[in-house]
């Protein structure tokens, strides 16, 4: 006879019962559905929740109707606000959570852990969301191997390098990005790897989450007519095995810019590569600029 296997109850942790030390908690990232019930316990029982924002934190409190001393703790917090709450730890649960999603990952709290494990303090992560495991699930893009690399840089120089040096990498890319400067990084991708496939995942767990995939001179054409809202994450592709060289669009443009305009330069660049015409013409501006 077959007897259901009923699943394992999860232990009960009153508030001020947790063991002292520091916990890093992850929070939702737009669907406070999202917040797991080890994290609800452990936030409850904390002496002291460290944040990013003590407004943002404090909503998702009284959300979940726990009351908690907060205390901000940013990129600009001091040695010595870090010290307290180490020294807090030391003796009580203390619970660290970031805006939104998993503390650390492009969000402040890595001088804290690395001074809490060094001070032999305990350090506990509670998991729970993160925009870009969500987004890399969600892609279609490779997920054998990946690479998390932040925010791109904001100036085009910049970022150009950032991607360039990436560029031989065989693993998909993961970037946060704002909406502002979405279309901008989709022009340097197609400037550099225009076959590459491009996903843009934003909004995600939110009531208009979106993933759009395509090659990144097909999306920034479709952020030029529909600007995109909301907190994004930007992936890219690994190269193909076949991948064919790719065209040094730089060296072509500038080669075309020492006999003519930045319109006719790419014009030019776009009959000899395929690229779009708008991508290459943006990219002139900027070589023309230095």
């Amino acid at each position: 006879m077959n007897r259901a296997v009923r699943p394992p109850e999860l232990p009960s942790i009153p508030a001020g019962t947790l063991e002292p030390g520091l916990y890093i908690v992850a929070t939702p990232i737009g669907n406070l559905g999202d917040i797991t019930l080890r994290a609800i316990r452990v936030l409850g029982g904390a002496a002291l929740i460290a944040c990013e924002d003590t407004r943002v934190a404090g909503k998702l409190l009284k959300h979940l109707g726990i009351k908690a001393k907060l205390q901000r703790l940013d990129d600009h917090a001091s040695p010595e606000v870090r010290a307290r709450i180490i020294d807090e730890a030391r003796h009580r649960p203390v619970a660290l959570v970031s805006d939104a999603g998993t503390p650390l990952i492009s969000d402040p709290g890595y001088r804290l852990v690395r001074e809490a494990r060094a001070a032999g303090v305990t350090v506990t992560s509670i998991p729970g969301a993160c925009a870009a495991i969500s987004a890399l699930a969600m892609a279609g893009l490779p997920s054998d191997r990946f690479l998390f690399a932040g925010f791109l840089p904001v100036k085009d120089k910049a970022r150009t390098e950032a991607l360039e040096s990436l560029a031989g990498l065989a693993a998909t890319l993961v970037f946060y990005e704002t909406a502002p400067r979405l279309e901008r990084s989709l022009a340097a991708i197609a400037a550099l790897w225009p076959a590459r496939e491009v996903a843009v995942a934003r909004e995600l767990t939110k009531m208009h989450e979106e993933c759009r995939s395509g090659t990144a001179a097909s999306l920034a054409a479709h952020y030029a007519a529909h600007p995109p809202k909301g907190e994004i994450v930007l992936l890219i592709g690994p190269p193909a095995d076949t991948e064919a060289p790719e065209h040094d669009t730089d060296a072509l443009l500038r080669a075309a810019l020492a006999d003519a305009g930045p319109g006719k330069a790419a014009g030019l660049v776009a009959k000899a590569t395929g690229i779009e015409r708008a991508v290459l013409y943006a990219r002139a501006l900027e070589l023309k600029g230095e």
